[in-house]
């Protein structure tokens, strides 16, 4: 890592190659063929010699990063003005390794790719993005070039999603508006069609926010998690007010680098109505979420759209029975016609708005015995094969429909669904040992009776069929991407045991992927258990303290926290899992996010107290007594210096904690909230503080201090060039309203006199140090009385340094303070 960012830093002219030497380092090695690969091998350097762009000079260009920008340069110029082939070709190397590995010049990478889905509009052009259809070759080898999650991300971590979303808009809604027969050829002999290359782009959109969560995600917790408010309007808003700002960037060179990538795209603002197509697809899906299906109406054309759908899904079963499952209430008789008379010639649009209806009729259809499972999934697979588009819309009823709870239970005993039996009990077993090494026991993880059939609702048991007639490869990967966040999260989301249910059926399916689905299913339990998430915080903090015996916790620091991430073990099975990483799996699950926050702040105040005692025995702690030496004070062998360098530690991962489990909201509610009605309350001490001389009690409000203040720098920054940093006057002003009060004596508090005081003084000396900015947004009346307070308590320095800083309007109380002391 330190050799990976050294090299970035170098290539980005941030630093000076004689200035950061060590032993065996050569400029530009990371990029290099590595001297053992044969030297015929062709490369970049041959490539920029002048070899053509031949199959194996394509492959290793995927396959490794480009060394500069001139080599990217060269390729984006192939893929400008070379010819079909070669422009493909261009775009596959662009979402190669210099995506994803070219940590020198990946920002270029993702800018050429921004630039090629933009393409520019032709002198003649009259109607509208229609002349987008001509780039329909080089635009599907991006689509799919950048279909996968590590590319996505890679966008995301450059702050490119809310541009790439822009970019993607247009062209969905031109091919979603061409008829099926619109096709093309490569030179390989693979014909692409209007319908293949409107689903790559379509699902690749979708990736880029959260369509696909349930809507019971939506209502978890009293706040909502960050980022689950991503829509199409939120992205188009972000990559507007890129754009909008360009007036005023001069002095912040990523903002002038994001209005300038904004602006490829279109020069003014886009907005969601600039997309009809798109538009009524996003709505239906809301209004699907929202309520159940409504508005077919017999004999009209759209009706005919969805029995054409329905007979082209179950045409084989039509032409062994006379009756065909038909929407709402109607029916047709007669034999089904040939494969060719059943295939719909419709927009991808219109295919997309009949869908729901589609599903919800053989859905009713199995529920009533017309229709057996496996001929429902098969049909499934079908118009998802023939527009693979409609998986969305079809991800998009069956995640409204299993949370609903309308439908009977699917009795999966492997006759009518197929069966977890076979390895559902070690699986259940596996999830227990994953929490149990991560310091989380439940002992309530048990599926009732084993003989008793396991049952899953029937829309998810429909759903979870659909998934595993997909074959595990590289042409269903980005299909099954979308299609496995949904069903996690909709197992998630229904009652125990379905989690595991799901989790056994896929273990079967794939089993390399056995132990990421056990590890994925773990997560269920923080969803279902209150009890199991304060468990998972606390071992967040021993582990970052270095106070588990775990094995690989008993170090502390992010290391433990954190651990290596996710592996297997050799011999098969999961390693142990670091407490963090489960908890990043599991927040977004956590139900009630107050609560969560109130139980970080009694965590923190408990690993003080553990931090002070230093896990001594109660009746060693009887017999040690402070003691001053030249180091600093020491509770017996606890170093007071020591002890507040971990106190820090532990106020920093409280903050974390907070500020990923809810953002801003939850921040806010914090020190407007949570924190006030703490200090009101009264806090029995434990006989270790009582024996401390108040050592626990003062880092206690000191451990107060550094959470508050930091939860507040990750909401609001320490200046005032975010967005949010907006709503910091009102929150700060009420929470130091608050501590004034309380001094003035207008508050009763409950907590330790040695804590409170430590928080106030702690918080002012850290606002006044460190985030200067906060001080000049509160009334100034509130800043002279809590100076005023902080003489009380004989801070009269601090006193004097928080009138200092509150700008011109606490000069005469500053000067007044001044003349006070003196006398």
């Amino acid at each position: 890592m330190r050799h990976l960012i050294v090299e970035a830093c170098i290539a980005r002219n941030l630093l000076d190659t004689s200035a950061y030497l060590w032993p065996g380092y050569v400029n530009g090695h990371i990029n290099q063929i590595p001297q053992c690969m044969p030297t015929q091998v062709p490369g970049w350097s041959s490539f920029m010699k002048g070899s053509p762009l031949t199959s194996v000079m394509v492959n290793a260009l995927v396959s490794s990063p480009a060394t500069s920008l001139a080599e990217l340069e060269k390729i984006f110029e192939i893929a400008i003005a070379g010819s079909e082939d070669e422009k493909i070709y261009a775009a596959t190397i662009l979402c190669g390794a210099s995506l994803i590995r070219g940590w020198n010049i990946q920002e270029h990478t993702v800018h050429f790719i921004l630039r090629l889905l933009s393409p520019p509009v032709p002198v003649e052009n009259t109607e509208g993005n229609n002349y987008l259809i001509s780039y329909a070759l080089i635009l599907n080898a991006l689509f799919v070039g950048i279909a996968s999650i590590d590319c996505i991300q890679v966008f995301s971590l450059h702050g490119l999603v809310p541009q790439l979303a822009c970019s993607l808009m247009p062209i969905c809604e031109v091919f979603g508006s061409c008829m099926p027969n619109i096709s093309w050829k490569l030179t390989s002999g693979e014909e692409i069609s209007a319908h293949a290359v409107f689903s790559n782009v379509f699902i690749l959109l979708l990736k880029l926010w959260k369509f696909n969560c349930p809507p019971l995600e939506h209502g978890i917790g009293d706040t909502p998690t960050v980022g689950s408010q991503l829509t199409p309007e939120y992205l188009l808003m972000v990559r507007n007010s890129h754009l909008m700002s360009a007036g005023n960037i001069r002095k912040d060179r990523n903002r002038r680098r994001l209005s300038e990538i904004a602006s490829l795209s279109s020069p003014n603002s886009v907005f969601v109505d600039s997309f009809p197509k798109l538009k009524v697809w996003y709505r239906q899906h809301q209004a699907c979420i929202a309520s159940t299906l409504s508005g077919l109406v017999h004999g009209t054309p759209f009706h005919q759209i969805v029995e054409g759908l329905l007979n082209m899904m179950f045409r084989k079963i039509n032409r062994g029975n006379q009756t065909t499952i038909a929407s709402g209430s109607s029916s047709s008789s007669g034999p089904g016609n040939d494969d060719a008379s059943t295939v719909p010639k419709l927009p991808a649009w219109d295919i997309l708005e009949a869908i729901p209806f589609v599903v919800d009729a053989a859905l009713t259809a199995c529920a009533h015995g017309r229709l057996s499972p496996r001929e429902l999934a098969t049909g499934l697979k079908d118009i998802a094969d023939f527009l693979p588009a409609s998986l969305a819309t079809i991800i998009s009823y069956f995640s409204a429909e299993v949370t609903r709870g309308v439908w009977k239970p699917a009795f999966m005993n492997g006759t009518d669904w197929p069966s977890p039996a076979a390895n559902l009990q070690n699986v259940e077993e596996q999830i227990k040992k994953i929490l149990a090494e991560t310091g989380v026991d439940v002992p309530s993880l048990t599926s009732g009776d084993n003989n008793s059939p396991a049952t899953l609702p029937l829309p998810l048991a429909a759903f979870t069929s659909l998934t595993i007639t997909y074959k595990v490869d590289r042409s269903s990967e980005r299909f099954l991407q979308l299609a496995g966040q949904t069903l996690e999260g909709l197992a998630a989301g229904c009652p125990w045991p379905c989690m595991p249910i799901v989790a056994s059926l896929w273990t079967q399916k794939a089993k390399r992927w056995s132990d990421f689905l056990i590890f994925s299913a773990s997560r269920t339990v923080f969803l279902h258990n209150s009890d199991a998430v304060v468990q998972l915080v606390k071992s967040c903090f021993t582990a970052t303290l270095g106070m588990s015996s775990s094995r690989i916790s008993c170090s502390g620091g992010v290391g433990a926290l954190l651990g290596h991430g996710f592996k297997s073990n050799l011999s098969g099975g999961i390693c142990p899992v670091a407490p963090g990483i489960l908890y990043l799996r599991a927040y977004r699950s956590v139900r009630d996010i107050v609560f969560l926050t109130e139980e970080i702040v009694s965590i923190l105040m408990q690993s003080v107290r553990e931090i002070v005692c230093g896990g001594l025995p109660k009746q060693q702690l009887k017999k040690l007594k402070p003691t001053k030496d030249g180091v600093g004070i020491k509770y017996g062998q606890v170093s007071l210096a020591a002890s507040m360098t971990r106190v820090k530690l532990a106020a920093a991962l409280g903050a974390s904690l907070v500020w990923i489990s809810g953002g801003l909201t939850l921040v806010q509610l914090l020190i407007n909230e949570t924190l006030p009605s703490w200090f009101i309350s009264v806090h029995r001490s434990d006989q270790e503080e009582e024996k401390s001389n108040g050592m626990v009690s003062m880092l206690g409000g000191y451990a107060l201090a550094y959470f508050a203040v930091l939860s507040g720098a990750f909401a609001w920054g320490a200046d005032s060039s975010s967005s949010a940093s907006k709503r910091r006057p009102k929150v700060l002003g009420t929470h130091l309203e608050f501590l004034a009060s309380a001094l003035d004596g207008k508050i009763s508090l409950g907590c330790d006199p040695a804590t409170w005081r430590a928080y106030v003084s702690g918080f002012v000396s850290l606002m006044v140090g460190c985030t200067p900015n906060w001080v000049l947004e509160v009334d100034v009346n509130v800043l002279k009385r809590l100076s005023n307070g902080l003489r009380q308590l004989n801070e009269e320095e601090l006193a004097l340094a928080l009138l200092g800083a509150g700008g011109v309007g606490t000069m005469g109380a500053a000067a007044e303070l001044i003349i006070d002391t003196e006398m």
